[in-house]
């Protein structure tokens, strides 16, 4: 795996910038194999940065051992970064919803259990909600995202969305738990257009924090630690 991502550095240096069509174009490693995951941090991105993933580079997504979301956002950042030598963002979301003392929390994305699988951990989130009434179904979509550099250095921000869980899956749109998150204008966030959840969702918020430490990284790693 390590001599794909050599082979690919070779042939595009880390943080180099790239003259494409007369603008210079940054590369960002997204932390992640989720492509959709990775296509919505690519839209919420200026368009001088490019993103590339673990799978492209040959590796392997790191074991998410932490006990929260913010542990393994650094997790995942820090990992890649050494790895690969470049500027890496991670990033870990999950659900917290009132009724369920804060699960899934951390836990979101195994809810249901083993191997990780948007559809059952909807349906494990429904039956533990079925005899809650609607009024006391409030939740939040919470992201953590950590930028670090190979040598360590890292910031971290965090979004946050606020909703309730509806009683069924409504809408097609979206991934994870958006057909069942309820927003306060009446639709879930799988019926919103990609422009419309990119310009409110909880990940967005956390981009937007950390965009200006991130683009001084990719223009100049160093500058990260002076932000410390």
């Amino acid at each position: 795996m390590l001599r794909a991502c050599s082979d690919f550095q070779r042939s595009i240096a880390p943080n180099e910038p790239l003259d494409t069509d007369n603008r210079l174009t940054y590369r960002l490693l997204i932390a992640s194999s989720n492509q959709g995951k990775i296509r919505e941090i690519s839209a919420l991105l200026p368009s001088d940065i490019g993103v590339v993933s673990l799978q492209d580079l040959g590796l392997a997504s790191p074991e998410e051992t932490g006990a929260t979301l913010r542990e393994n956002a650094d997790l995942k950042a820090v990992y890649a970064a050494k790895a690969s030598g470049m500027v890496a963002l991670g990033d870990d979301s999950g659900l917290e919803v009132e009724a369920l003392e804060g699960a899934p929390g951390v836990r979101s994305a195994r809810f249901a259990g083993e191997p990780p699988d948007d559809a059952r951990n909807r349906q494990a989130l429904l039956s533990a909600l079925k005899d809650v009434p609607q009024g006391q179904r409030g939740a939040r979509f919470v992201c953590a995202v950590t930028i670090a550099t190979p040598d360590g250095v890292v910031r971290t921000s965090e979004g946050v969305l606020d909703g309730t869980i509806l009683d069924r899956e409504r809408g097609s749109r979206g991934f994870g738990y958006d057909s069942v998150f309820l927003l306060p204008d009446g639709r879930t966030v799988a019926e919103l257009l990609d422009e419309e959840k990119n310009a409110m969702s909880h990940r967005s918020a956390a981009i937007r924090k950390i965009l200006p430490p991130l683009q001084g990284a990719l223009a100049e790693p160093d500058s990260l630690r002076s932000l410390q």
